[in-house]
């Protein structure tokens, strides 16, 4: 039961500060223990797949992997690759199962210890306190734009990729995209399927084969248990969480892709951007080395495939060799817009965390979490639904459910403790 604290705060066993497919987890667990908790979600259910998405977005997993508490994919086409709408009606329909106590349209504004121990939750809707608090809220609060975007000529329309929604919505004319994560390459396709002339400055992200040797390759990494690897395995340690994904996509029942390619049917490639003087638009001399590197992840890829089949006797179809279809003659370092007619500008390089409202000492020079497993050490605060909390499934729809799991077993055995205390 909820009960007034000393300080007139509303007080729960657990706060969930986020109502997402990650904070839900959660509550379904805490359930479970019977435990009192509440939700504080600043939109509505879903709002981020809803509104945060462009209109062709789909999952780059398969829906297979869309795996939260007791609610698994119940669709016909487990290959295949949710529409954005689907998305929402999946994340609204495990809402519906787990019928969790939810405030929706309350923002938290500061979360802070209090004097007697308790942390205390100030928000929109007025004051809490809890025990144990659930941060669940994503790592993408604040687009990252460079400061030198300042500098482009105001003709040339610049949005970040958060706020892309289809090519029409863009002016005439050529369109850069900054970045080739998962949403950048996504959205240079959607232009140029689109019929629109497309300059990609590519970074460093890795990209990963679709289909191999006759499976869906997230089926033989899956197999080779990548998505179970622990952060602690992995060579990177911590920097793992810092590390873009693989660059594939889903669309169209899902496809790998290759940047050379694209570049073959008329895609401008050009290395990771570096400034914008003017109309000048300037990049670093490394497109053929993000390129190879890209590459030589999706040979890395194939070859533990490879492995595992051998090591396995698995009769499977061979595949020819990876080959180069396009190479840079040489990697350029700037481009006069005016001159290639680029009238806009998409960045897709990423997103910083906002963790400023948490009045507590759980973060690094950088502003990010450190956690074990979710765990903090600050006692009673917890982070869950971020890339690598645990293993490689946990940013994502298949590793939620072991991780809410652990963190609402983890609170049940805090808060048995302390009732036993109060006993004594």
């Amino acid at each position: 039961m909820k009960e007034k604290s000393e300080n007139t705060r509303l007080h729960y066993d657990t706060i969930i500060v986020g109502g997402g497919q990650a904070g839900l987890s959660v509550s379904y667990n805490l359930q479970k223990h019977d435990i009192n908790h509440i939700i504080f979600e600043k939109n509505r259910i879903g709002h981020a797949w809803r509104n945060d998405r462009w209109d062709s977005f789909c999952l780059v997993t398969p829906n297979w992997q869309c795996q939260l508490p007791d609610f698994p994919y119940q669709g016909n086409d487990p290959q295949g690759f949710m529409l954005k709408d689907e998305i929402v009606e999946y994340v609204e329909a495990f809402a519906k199962k787990v019928n969790p106590p939810i405030m929706e349209g309350v923002a938290v504004n500061r979360v802070w210890r209090g004097e007697h121990g308790q942390l205390n939750v100030n928000t929109s809707a007025g004051e809490f306190s809890a025990d144990h608090l659930v941060v669940a809220t994503g790592g993408y609060d604040i687009p990252i734009v460079p400061d030198y975007a300042h500098s482009l000529p105001k003709h040339i329309t610049q949005i970040h990729s958060v706020n892309y929604r289809n090519p029409d919505q863009l002016p005439d004319g050529e369109v850069l995209v900054v970045g080739t994560g998962q949403s950048g390459v996504q959205l240079m396709e959607d232009l140029h399927l689109a019929g629109r002339k497309v300059h990609l400055a590519v970074g460093s992200a890795p990209r990963s084969p679709r289909m191999y040797r006759g499976r869906e390759a997230t089926e033989w990494l899956f197999d080779l248990g990548f998505y179970k690897l622990t952060v602690d395995r992995h060579p990177l340690g911590d920097e793992a969480k810092h590390k873009t994904n693989h660059y594939l996509t889903g669309r169209g029942g899902g496809h790998e892709i290759d940047l050379r390619q694209f570049a073959l049917e008329g895609v401008k490639l050009y290395g990771s951007m570096a400034n914008i003087d003017g109309d000048k638009l300037e990049f670093l001399p490394d497109l053929t080395k993000n390129l190879d590197d890209a590459d030589e992840i999706y040979v890395k890829i194939r070859n533990d495939i490879d492995r595992y089949i051998t090591e396995n006797n698995i009769d499977a179809p061979v595949e020819p060799p990876f080959r180069k279809v396009w190479e840079p003659e040489f990697d350029p370092t700037s481009i006069d817009a005016n001159a290639e007619n680029i009238t806009s500008i998409i960045w897709a390089i990423g997103f910083r965390p906002n963790y400023r409202w948490i009045e507590l000492p759980a973060f690094d020079g950088r502003g990010f979490p450190q956690f074990d497993r979710g765990i903090t050490n600050v006692e009673g605060l917890y982070f869950i639904g971020l890339p690598w909390l645990h293993t490689w499934g946990s940013g994502r729809f298949l590793g939620i459910a072991d991780d809410a799991q652990h963190l609402a077993e983890v609170i049940q055995r805090k808060l048995a403790v302390k009732e036993v205390a109060y006993e004594v």
